[in-house]
C-alpha cells in the first residue's frame, strides 16, 4: 500500500481544527472556547486556550505517545478522568459488562477494541478525529493486542460498520463512541442493543443535541450548551459537574453506578434535578 498523503485532521480543545502532516502540526484553527477546566488538567496543561498553546499541546502528544505517527502507542492503563468516556468503557470491558468497544484511532480509523488497556490507550488520549491516514504499523499493533481494524486500506471512520464488524466477530455486548447524531440514530435503529456513547459534542445545534440525547445511552457534555439543555428531561445520572457525563438509559446508568460501587474514591450521591452544574464550566458554552 502506498500512502499518497500523510495527513490527519482532528478537532481539539472545543472544536479547534488541527491538521497534522508527517508528524508535524501544520495548521491550527481559531479556538471557539477561551477556557476549559479539563484542559487545565491535561498531562500538558492548557491554562489559556490560544492557538499557540493548542499547538504545543498537540506537539506534546505527538512526542509523548506518537499520536498521528506510525509509532502511535495504543495501550495504556492510566485513568485521566474519573468518569470519562474511555474510563467508563474500559471499566465496562474489565468487569464483563461489555465485550467489545467500537472507537476511532488515528492511523487506523474505526477499530474494535476487546481489551480495557486498548480503549484507554486509544480513547483516553484522542481528540475528535475527523480523518486520518492508514499506518500499517499502528493497525498491526491493534490487531496484535486483540483488536480489529475495519478498513486497513483507507483507515475510514464508519461507526455503523464498526458495530457490524464487532457482531460478525461474535461479540454481543458492544459499545460504540459516536460523534454524529445521525449516526447514533441509525445505530440505535439497526443495532438497538448497542450501548451508544455520544462524544465530541461541542457546537451541536439544538436539533442535533436532541437527536443525540434521544439515541444515546451516555453522552458527554464537552463545551456544549445545547447538550446541557437537551438532557434536562432525559438524564438519569450525572457524573461530574464541570464537564459532566450523563446517563440517559438504565444501561448507561448501570455502567456509571457499577463504577461508583467498585470505586474506593469518595462520592456524593444526591437526588436533584439534572443537569446540576458547577460554577466553573467551559467558557463560552457553544
Amino acid at each position: 500500500m502506498t500512502l499518497t498523503k500523510d495527513e490527519h485532521v482532528i478537532e481539539a480543545i472545543g472544536k479547534c481544527r488541527v491538521v497534522i502532516r508527517n508528524g508535524q502540526v501544520v495548521e491550527v484553527g481559531e479556538p471557539v472556547i477561551r477556557d476549559c477546566p479539563l484542559a487545565r488538567r491535561f498531562a500538558f496543561p492548557i491554562p489559556d486556550i490560544q492557538k499557540e498553546s493548542i499547538k504545543a499541546n498537540i506537539e506534546h502528544r505527538i512526542k509523548a505517545f506518537g499520536m498521528c505517527t506510525p509509532g502511535r502507542e495504543v495501550m495504556d492503563t492510566r485513568e485521566f478522568v474519573g468518569f470519562g468516556a474511555s474510563e467508563l468503557l474500559s471499566f465496562g470491558l474489565q468487569k464483563g459488562l461489555l465485550d467489545a468497544v467500537v472507537l476511532v484511532c488515528d492511523g487506523a480509523g474505526t477499530v474494535v477494541a476487546t481489551k480495557p488497556a486498548m480503549v484507554q490507550g486509544i480513547g483516553g488520549r484522542m481528540s475528535g478525529l475527523v480523518s486520518t491516514t492508514p499506518y500499517p504499523a499502528v493497525m498491526d499493533r491493534i490487531e496484535k493486542n486483540g483488536g480489529f481494524v475495519l478498513d486497513r486500506d483507507r483507515a475510514s471512520i464508519d461507526q455503523l460498520a464498526g458495530v457490524a464488524l464487532a457482531l460478525t466477530r461474535g461479540f454481543r455486548k458492544i459499545a460504540v463512541t459516536v460523534a454524529r447524531p445521525q449516526t447514533a440514530e441509525v445505530i440505535r435503529r439497526v443495532h438497538p442493543k448497542t450501548l451508544i456513547f455520544g462524544v465530541h459534542v461541542t457546537g451541536l445545534s439544538k436539533a442535533e443535541a436532541e437527536m443525540l440525547v434521544a439515541s444515546s445511552d451516555l453522552v458527554t457534555s464537552c463545551a456544549s450548551r445545547t447538550i446541557r439543555k437537551a438532557v434536562n428531561k432525559n438524564a438519569l445520572v450525572q457524573a461530574g459537574t464541570a464537564i459532566p457525563i450523563f446517563a440517559l438509559t438504565m444501561t448507561g446508568k448501570n455502567l456509571i453506578m457499577e463504577k461508583i460501587r467498585l470505586s474506593t474514591e469518595p462520592v456524593l450521591v444526591k437526588s436533584t434535578k439534572l443537569p446540576a452544574l458547577a460554577d466553573q464550566q467551559p467558557e463560552p458554552l457553544v
